[in-house]
């Protein structure tokens, strides 16, 4: 950060990082997507919300999700709706997710799906209520924004991150994503209220438009780096 003559991160949260961490008042900055935005000919709403009751948990096997609790989560909600599917991506084969699933006793409510193209997660997207970000530590998740242009309702772990896009009881909900019990209240929250849900869309379909759009950020990102070479 010392040495760095400008910087490019996926959210605020890292700009503030690098200032404490020595990089220098005044030289510039972009906060962009990590992917470069939403394609929006890719990821869309369906022409209409789903009606089915689906949970996806789009992130994966990584170290700092907290897939466990996610999983243990899955009981207390089949307890009180027992007709909701939970799908996860990237998952079939994993040998933790599928011995979760067989102590859980859930084998029949979950579907562990291979990796997939970017035009084959939009159409897993647009089929689920509810998306599932576990995360303990993250900057902006590509998949997060991805599912929110769909017009999923995100369900994620409370972290400074994710503030910066998810305003609580608003767009969605932040939990600790650690605690199962919290997990299970905010997805039963999100499948039982269709106005929340419709509401968030709307108000994510805004934001996505506005702070990730792909076309944009390439934009600002071209500006960015012609303005930085221009300097040194």
């Amino acid at each position: 950060m010392q040495v760095a003559n400008a910087l490019l991160a996926d959210c605020q949260r890292d700009i503030r990082l690098a200032k404490e961490w020595g990089f220098r008042p005044g030289l510039p900055t972009l906060v962009a997507p990590g992917n470069g935005g939403i394609r929006s000919e890719i990821f869309h709403p369906a022409p209409e919300p789903p009606a089915a009751p689906v949970v996806l948990n789009p992130r994966g096997f990584r170290g700092y999700m907290r897939n466990e609790a996610f999983f243990q989560s899955i009981p207390t909600v089949l307890a009180e709706r027992p007709n909701v599917r939970f799908v996860c991506a990237a998952m079939a084969g994993e040998p933790q997710a599928q011995a979760w699933i067989r102590q859980l006793r859930v084998e029949g409510s979950v579907e562990l799906l291979p990796p997939r193209s970017q035009s084959g997660m939009a159409e897993v997207y647009r089929a689920a209520q509810v998306l599932v970000s576990p995360s303990t530590h993250d900057g902006t998740p590509n998949s997060l924004l991805e599912g929110m242009a769909c017009g999923c309702f995100p369900v994620a772990g409370d972290i400074d991150s994710l503030r910066e896009w998810i305003t609580p009881g608003v767009n969605g909900l932040l939990v600790d994503p650690a605690d199962p019990q919290a997990l299970a209240e905010a997805i039963l929250r999100g499948l039982k209220d269709p106005i929340l849900r419709r509401q968030a869309a709307a108000r994510n379909a805004e934001i996505i438009a506005a702070r990730a759009e792909y076309g944009a950020n390439m934009r600002r990102a071209e500006e960015f780096y012609s303005w930085v070479i221009g300097k040194n």
